[in-house]
């Protein structure tokens, strides 16, 4: 009688969806997606020898996707990017249930997606971070902050990422409406108003260092130039950069790895950095999920990384840095 396939249930739709199923199937594993009436026919919901699909809810239904799961038998979620992807209620809700979550665990995450949290490990690491205040949740204290360091700063909501909240103001003018802005949006996207004041740093680039963690060690796997973007989403990604040498590569890998093994992470991740014209370095903050962008570290380290998620999750470990080769150039857009 053959054994009986493990099965890994896929949060998510579209491009990430069939992704995550083509190295799971290259694994031997079964794959299930999930779908809301709206995207009942899409290329991720066609049923196969290797794949199925059940409908949920919503992609963002804790409850919905876990009974997903349980029906049909999976043992793993892979979450994908987007959606539940960096939510630490449903890793802790997938441990809770039994489900093995494809990704960091839930107090990693808390740890580095609350961004004053991050910046105080960072800081106590000895990592440089921009000079700033908070976090806060009164406009008060806000406007006092921002007074205090003095124009240029940035406006950042602690609980999330993604841009939503986050306003550069160049001169004081209007302060108080751009913060009342700020929260309003930053309540309305993570439920949470709390903000942190950051002396703008500019001119910069902006450049993010890949992680692979096991719980225990992480590894850097290059770095990637992230600066050309439009409204806070990165258009162009780039590895290696063109605007980092050896030596500040070298300290970005070593800040980035410090980080990460400093809150037990799992999984991959980013950990990004500005950096000036002066070539000084400054933590900004950790996707705690793998990147839309991850094809171009996988070009050139020759390494697939949603493989080493799947290995990691199920107690792997990770290769260590003197075994990861960087080859040849990539770029995404």
């Amino acid at each position: 009688m053959p054994k009986k396939r493990k099965r890994i249930l896929i949060a998510n739709r579209g491009e990430i969806a069939l992704r995550v199923m083509r190295t799971a199937h290259a694994m031997e594993f079964d794959t299930v997606g999930v779908f809301t009436p709206d995207d009942e026919g899409m290329p991720h919901t066609e049923p196969s020898e290797r794949h199925s699909a059940v409908p949920i809810d919503d992609y963002l239904s804790i409850r919905s996707i876990l009974k997903a799961a349980q029906d049909s038998g999976a043992e793993m979620i892979h979450p994908g990017y987007g959606f539940l992807s960096e939510n630490p209620k449903f890793a802790a809700a997938c441990d809770k249930a039994g489900v093995r979550f494809i990704g960091p665990p839930s107090q990693a995450m808390r740890a580095v997606g609350d961004k004053a949290k991050a910046r105080a490990t960072a800081q106590k690491l000895g990592i440089p971070v921009a000079e700033g205040l908070g976090p806060f949740r009164e406009a008060k204290e806000i406007e006092k902050a921002a007074k205090s360091l003095g124009a240029p700063v940035m406006l950042k909501a602690v609980a999330g990422g993604g841009g939503k909240g986050m306003k550069r103001l160049m001169t004081l003018d209007g302060l108080r409406e751009v913060i009342a802005t700020s929260q309003r949006e930053t309540k309305s996207a993570f439920g949470d108003d709390a903000l942190i004041v950051e002396r703008y740093v500019f001119p910069a680039r902006h450049v993010e260092v890949q992680v692979m963690g096991d719980g225990r060690r992480c590894i850097a796997l290059g770095e990637r130039e992230c600066s050309l973007q439009r409204r806070h989403q990165k258009i162009i990604e780039e590895s290696p950069s063109p605007g980092v040498d050896e030596p500040l590569r070298q300290k970005l890998f070593e800040a980035a790895v410090a980080l990460c093994e400093a809150v037990g992470y799992r999984s991959a991740g980013t950990v990004e950095f500005l950096v000036d014209a002066d070539g000084r370095y400054y933590f900004l903050e950790v996707n705690a999920r793998l990147q839309v962008e991850h094809p171009v570290t996988e070009m050139r380290t020759g390494l697939d990384l949603v493989r080493m998620q799947i290995e990691v999750a199920q107690g792997g470990s990770v290769p260590k840095q003197e075994h990861v080769s960087f080859n040849g150039h990539a770029i995404e857009a």
